[in-house]
């Protein structure tokens, strides 16, 4: 359970916050409204995680699900270098 409970809240919060990176980044209009964008879907897409979390009886396709969002989210916007 603890397992489940880290991934769900530090995975969940990484894989939202790297799509919100991501999702800022691939929007075609203003840096400030792609921003925000970002950030309010993250919140949606941070809940759903959590609660899949749960819900998902297994924990390793959980972990990896959760993880690997996170880490290609990161990847792709480490690899997009800086915004011009």
């Amino acid at each position: 359970m603890a397992g489940r409970a880290f991934t769900a809240l530090v995975g969940g919060y990484a894989a939202a916050a790297g799509s919100a990176s991501l999702l800022a980044r691939l929007l075609p209009v203003a840096r400030a409204e792609a921003t925000a964008w970002g950030m309010i879907l993250s919140f949606l897409l941070f809940a759903s995680l959590g609660l899949w979390a749960f819900h998902e009886p297994r924990l390793g396709r959980v972990a990896l699900t959760i993880w690997g969002v996170a880490i290609a989210c990161a990847v792709i916007v480490w690899l997009m270098g800086p915004r011009p």
